[in-house]
């Protein structure tokens, strides 16, 4: 039974399974082909990418700055052309991050990502994660102390 966006539940979770093995390959090539070219994502780290381009130059911004970048994913729910995904962004500053040295430190955040879809590619994607907290996590903003 399709649930919205011409996909049945089956296919999207295989559809975020592979979306899940890219990553952790850090295949940008494999996750850019999963949006339309009219996409809009929105991001904290970018602001509002558009189009699949601009989505792909961003992913590959932030696989360099952390090479080591993992996503676990907790709970994944379905919801007709909805997907949204709860787990938790980490990596290391290696690569040097929004084009500054590399710090070499690490950062942990939760994050959600929010996915729509239309004929079976993401037309929209929200991900929401703190930030800031990256920021002070890997060094490049200094928090004050309470």
């Amino acid at each position: 039974m399709a649930v919205g966006a011409g996909l049945t539940r089956e296919e999207l979770t295989a559809l975020f399974d592979r979306r899940q093995e890219a990553f952790d390959n850090m295949d940008a090539d494999a996750l850019s082909r999963d949006y339309a070219e009219d996409c809009i994502v929105d991001s904290p780290a970018h602001g509002t990418l558009r189009g699949a381009a601009a989505v792909d130059r961003g992913r590959r911004a932030f696989f360099e700055a952390f090479p080591d970048l993992k996503l676990r994913i907790d709970q994944m729910v379905v919801d007709g052309n909805t997907v949204v995904q709860v787990g938790t962004l980490e990596g290391t500053d290696i690569g040097g991050f929004m084009g500054l040295e590399p710090s070499g430190k690490s950062f942990k955040a939760p994050a959600v990502y929010i996915y729509e879809f239309r004929d079976r590619k993401i037309v929209h994607e929200s991900r929401i994660y703190d930030f800031t907290g990256v920021l002070v996590q890997i060094g490049l903003l200094k928090a004050k102390p309470a």
